[in-house]
């Protein structure tokens, strides 16, 4: 079973944390702080990497807390 990673984004006015390619939300929150941090938890329990996304759906922010599958080079 793959490791999908979690998605914290804005809908209909609600901030909510789901794994990726479900289509439901895990969770919902009042502000992105609270859905991030939630997020965040999420992510590292299941050792995979966390997105977060802007206001416009657009992604923000990415953490992984995992195997990363595109280490930084250098």
């Amino acid at each position: 079973m793959a490791n999908h990673g979690v998605e914290t984004y804005h809908e209909n006015g609600q901030w909510k944390n789901r794994i990726q390619g479900n289509s439901r939300a895990s969770n919902t929150a009042e502000t992105k702080r609270e859905a991030q941090a939630e997020g965040r938890r999420m992510a590292q329990a299941r050792g995979v990497e966390h997105t977060i996304k802007k206001l416009d759906g657009t992604i923000g922010e990415r953490n992984s807390y995992g195997n990363d599958p595109h280490p930084p080079k250098g």
